[in-house]
């Protein structure tokens, strides 16, 4: 077969090889202790799994309008305005999952030698999607800095241009859970409105946030025409497997990125967007007890990496902490996971040698275990 340059541009996940490590020790029945996902320990709020039942039962099973249902794309709506940005649901595409609409988005807006800007550590996926869609990259590794931003924001602006087409920013990041200031994302707005810059602004863990302010850009003057907001279902419901997820933008964008979202995904599966409508709408307790374990199991693994002598930025938001290792990081997590069963991702797999992503999507009992058999195997 002859493969296409499109898909021979991306490599192969740096997580692969401890991945099948991980897999061939369970196989031989040893106990992993997998801080490698990115997904919540915990099951989809009652409420929101009755409403798909209810639309199940009530034969919601066929195709939808392409962009979504309309309650719920109201609902989107509704829940962005809050966010101050004045939204209608014609601005809204609900999509299968956060990545389609990351997907839809550089295919509506990246073209061969287009110049995309990334913020390292940056989620894989970035990468590989702007790969797919023939950019250019360049980036800026904002690890000097403790992970945050606005200290960063000059060497953004050395590396932004009027050539630039596409920044994007993740906030709270995966995989630091950096949660940037205002002014850093005031710095964006100026480099973006100056350069005429594109920017995607992920905000799928939004709402896992310890108390810092969340800021949209979207909402910011100058960017409600240049800003493309990704959010969805997964991490703030525990719905990782519905796959569901949306993006909002000028209604231009919502016209291109429709041609692609039609002609390859059709619509998002119906009974799964009547689960949506519930989550949006009735799951602030549910979410606020998440988000309350998550800020304790952080607080407690910081603690236990402080006692071992191991210096880790603190996380604002998410529920990853990225672990200063050896350089050579992708040896590491596979040494950390043959020795003391422990799955972790290398920080290359993100742009950024020498750490190791360590989510705390676990029971603060399973953390303190890993913790201990990374201190005793010698990995601290």
């Amino acid at each position: 077969m002859d493969f296409t340059d499109r898909v021979r541009r991306v490599e192969p996940s740096a997580t692969l090889a401890v991945s099948n490590l991980a897999n061939e020790l369970e196989a031989e029945g040893k106990d992993v202790i997998d801080l490698s996902v990115g997904e919540p320990d915990f099951d989809t709020p009652q409420n929101v799994k009755d409403a798909a039942e209810d639309a199940l039962e009530a034969g919601e099973t066929g195709y939808t309008s392409s962009n979504g249902i309309p309650e719920l794309r109201e609902a989107i709506a509704a829940k962005l305005r809050g966010d101050g940005i004045d939204y209608e649901a014609g601005n809204v595409i609900v999509t299968p999952g956060a990545k389609q609409a990351l997907f839809e988005t550089f295919q509506a807006l990246v073209d061969d030698g287009d110049e995309v800007v990334l913020l390292d550590p940056a989620w894989v996926s970035y990468e590989a999607m702007a790969k797919i869609a023939g950019a250019d990259l360049s980036r800026v590794d904002l690890s000097p800095h403790d992970f945050q931003l606005e200290p960063a924001l000059d060497e953004l602006a050395a590396t932004i241009s009027d050539d630039t087409e596409l920044l994007v920013v993740n906030s709270p990041s995966n995989p630091t859970g950096s949660v940037y200031s205002r002014e850093a994302m005031e710095g964006v707005r100026d480099l973006a409105v100056e350069h005429d810059v594109t920017v995607i602004s992920d905000e799928i863990y939004q709402h896992i946030n310890y108390g810092r302010e969340h800021v949209s850009l979207a909402a910011l003057d100058g960017m409600f025409e240049r800003t493309v907001t990704i959010n969805g279902f997964s991490k703030a419901y525990a719905m990782t497997g519905w796959r569901l997820g949306y993006l909002a933008g000028p209604e231009e964008l919502i016209d291109q990125a429709g041609k692609v979202h039609s002609h390859s995904v059709s619509s998002a599966t119906n009974f799964v967007q009547h689960g949506g409508v519930e989550a949006i709408e009735n799951t602030d307790g549910a979410v606020e007890e998440m988000v309350e374990a998550f800020e304790s199991r952080k607080d407690r693994l910081l603690e236990l990496f402080a006692e071992h002598g191991t210096d880790v930025p603190e996380p604002d938001g998410a529920f990853y902490v990225m672990v200063p290792v050896d350089e050579d990081d992708q040896q590491w997590c596979q040494d950390a996971l043959k020795d003391a069963h422990v799955a972790t991702v290398p920080g290359s797999a993100f742009g950024t040698p020498g750490y190791a992503r360590i989510s705390y999507a676990a029971s603060t009992e399973r953390l303190e275990e890993a913790v201990d058999r990374l201190a005793e195997e010698g990995y601290l």
